[in-house]
Formats: C-alpha cells, structure tokens, sequence
C-alpha cells in the first residue's frame, strides 16, 4: 500500500497519478490525512497524559512520606480520571488505526511515469515483437480438438471428476506439462534464480502482504475451516519468505523461482475465449520473484522481461510484449508488461506472462526492508513474472507446430520430452 508519507507530502500528485489508472481518489486521499490527524492527536493527548500521570504518581509517594494524605488523595483522584481518559484515547487511536488501514488497503499502487495512458487492452503500446506466425494448412484444428485427436488432454474427463477449468492431461500430454515445467526451472536456475518449493496454501496474513486479500473479486478459493487460501501465484508464498524481515543492502537483488498449480476461481469468466486451456481454474506456472532496491529495481525489471522473451524465443512461437497502460494494470502494480504468444488456428493472441514491478507498494504491506550502509532501514522494491505459465504456451505449441504428419516439439524442449513429435 502506499505509505503515509507520500499521501501526505505529494498529495496532489498521487491524486493526479491515481487518475492515469482511472481511479478518482481525491476523497479518500483526504479521508486518509484526516483519519491520520486524528490518530495522531490522539497519540499525542496520550503521550501527554502517560508523562502527566508519571510525575503525579511521583508526587503521590513523595506527598505520603511528608504526612500530606489529603493532597495525595486528590492527586490519586487526577491520576485515576487520567487512567480513565487514557482508555478512551488508546480507543480512539486503534480505531483510527484500523479505519487507516481499512482506507489505505482501497487504494491502487501509483503507475510509473512511463505507463501510458489509456482505458482498455486496445490502449496497451506494442514494445516489441518478434518470432513467424505460421501459415497453417487446410484442415489445421485448435488445440482442444488437437488433445482430443492425439489423447494429450481430456477436459470432460476434468469436468467428471472436479468440474470445468480443470483438464486432465494423458501420455504425451502430461509428458509434455512435466517437460515445460523442467525446462523453464532450468533456464530460471542458469539465470542465477534460486528455486523454492513453497506450500500452495497461505493464511490471510501472506494473502494481505502481496495485495491478493481483501479479494475484492472474490477470485481466490477459501478454505473456510482453515482459513486458508489456495495460491492464485507461486508469487503470493515466495514474495511473503521475505514478510517481516530486514534484509541486508549487499544481499539484493534477490533472485527467486518457483513451479507452483495455480487456482483462480476466473468468477464471470465464459464464452469462446475461455475454451480449452485459454483459462482454467487450476494450472501450473513456473513463476520468477525479485526482491531488490529502489536505485536498482528498473534495472531488474529490463532484464527480466528479457528472460522472458528469452524462452518464447528457444520455444519457437511468436510473440509481442505489449507495455499497459493505466486502465489495464492490476491493482497493486506499478508498471507491466505482458507477453503474447500468437495463437496460429484461433488467429488471436494469448497472454502468457506478465512482468511487473510493483516498487515498494508490496513491500510497505508486508514489512520488507533493508539496511544499507548508513543502518538505516528502508523499504524494499519487490518484483515478480511469470516464467511462464502453461496452459497457453502449450495451446500455441500445439497449434503453431502441428503438421500433417504430426506436432512437432521444438529442439530446446526435446531433450525433456525424450520425443521430437506427437504423432
């Protein structure tokens, strides 16, 4: 969330860089500085009142010893009426608090400077671009009927044994599921990324510190008797290694990689576009985290987006990275960028990444800072992209790559596969 300091000291700006996200935030900015007044009028009557109350008791000691009960008793007075404000000044400031927080956590992360303007997916700016799309031949199908034809992926299967978004994949297909997961941990672990393996259950504390709770899209499947959630990112359990924890200056940036299923309840989600594997409610993902400093945050963000674009490319597919613009940028984001893969027999581009850098916004809710040279402590840059996530990777291997004579496997993944087509 954003911190105090910045609503206070640059109020019209975060104003007017909350509306490049659409978001008119004028009255709760101003809700925010008056709640914190009150907070800290409170904080102050009470400090006040704790240094009152020392020296009376004080007095009250001194006051007995020199034979002076009846001065004493009504100083005991004073100190009991102040005990009995000091309760209604420590309510007043947690509600304050509370309420505080409550307003803090409704307000979007501010966009980047260089995020462009814009209401909707058509306003996004094509950076970059890159790969064929292939001319498929007469009688080219989508993937769906693909994983049907060759036995790759049954989804009514899926739809028996759970229920729709949850495919069951066979031979081949789970093969080639295990493969992409091995390939991407790989090129994560060469690219200087330490793999964790992280629980796929968070409490409400980890889901509040990387802004998934409150869930204002109610996208997260809750455990009701646990009060745990399942993870919609292996970004929500890696990010939260770092909650509540002072780092030191020399050991960022920090460079995390995570496979992970994924489950998003996708609340709304149907027609054409959610078809076969274009949007499930559970799918694997091989997800990269950064924890790094402001001065060197950017930096990273360059050279993550360039890994991505680095494993399309050693797949094969076509691909574009669209920078979004303010209307198209999730919540807590501060800048993203998304990566397409082309789609050849849908005709259409599938998003299949997106690299973002939130700065400290994530880091304030979850407390995580570091000390540099100076011993100060200050918050953290936190980063994170999916590196990739599957099911639309392998909608396009299918589709792109199929030939008559089979799909055909492109050569950085065979060595995972231990096949060079699926015939």
């Amino acid at each position: 969330m954003l911190t105090l300091k910045v609503i206070t000291e640059n109020t019209e700006e975060v104003i007017n860089k909350l509306a490049k996200k659409h978001y008119d935030a004028r009255e709760i900015i101003f809700e925010v500085i008056d709640t914190d007044k009150i907070r800290k009028v409170s904080q102050q009557k009470l400090d006040n009142n704790l240094s009152n109350l020392n020296q009376l008791s004080r007095s009250v000691g001194n006051l007995m010893k020199e034979g002076k009960k009846e001065e004493a008793e009504n100083i005991r007075k004073q100190v009991a009426d102040l005990k009995e404000s000091n309760k209604q000044l420590e309510a007043d400031m947690k509600e304050a608090e509370r309420k505080l927080t409550e307003l803090l956590c409704q307000i979007p992360n501010l966009p980047a400077d260089s995020v462009p303007e814009g209401k909707h997916a058509e306003d996004n700016i094509v950076e970059k671009e890159g790969g064929v799309i292939p001319s498929l031949a007469s009688g080219s199908l989508p993937h769906w009927d693909l994983a049907k034809k060759y036995d790759l992926i049954d989804f009514e299967l899926g739809v028996k044994i759970t229920g729709a978004g949850f495919p069951v994949y066979k031979g081949k297909g789970a093969q080639l599921q295990r493969a992409l997961i091995n390939f991407f941990l790989d090129n994560a672990r060469q690219a200087g990324y330490l793999e964790i393996q992280p629980p796929y259950l968070v409490n409400s504390d980890s889901g509040y510190g990387t802004g998934q709770l409150p869930d204002k899209e109610g996208q997260m499947y809750h455990s009701t008797a646990d009060d745990l959630y399942l993870i919609p990112t292996a970004e929500v359990p890696v990010t939260n290694i770092y909650r509540d924890v002072i780092l030191d200056e020399k050991s960022l940036p920090i460079k995390n990689c995570a496979y992970s299923a994924c489950f998003r309840r996708e609340a709304g989600s149907y027609g054409k576009d959610v078809r076969g594997l274009n949007r499930l409610h559970q799918f694997d993902k091989v997800e990269i985290v950064r924890i790094d400093t402001p001065e060197h945050s950017y930096e990273s963000l360059t050279e993550m987006v360039e890994y991505v674009q680095s494993l399309v490319e050693k797949l094969e597919l076509p691909w574009r990275i669209l920078r979004l613009c303010g209307g198209d940028m999730s919540f807590t984001s501060a800048i993203t960028f998304d990566f397409e893969v082309y789609s050849a027999a849908q005709e259409r581009w599938l998003e299949v990444s997106s690299v973002s850098n939130f700065e400290n916004y994530q880091a304030n809710r979850l407390k995580c800072r570091y000390r540099g040279e100076n011993k100060k402590t200050q918050l953290c840059h936190t980063l994170n992209g999916s590196a990739l996530a599957l099911p639309r990777i392998v909608a396009a291997l299918l589709e792109n790559h199929q030939t008559p004579e089979g799909i055909k496997i492109p050569k950085a993944l065979q060595p995972y596969t231990g096949f060079s087509i699926i015939d």
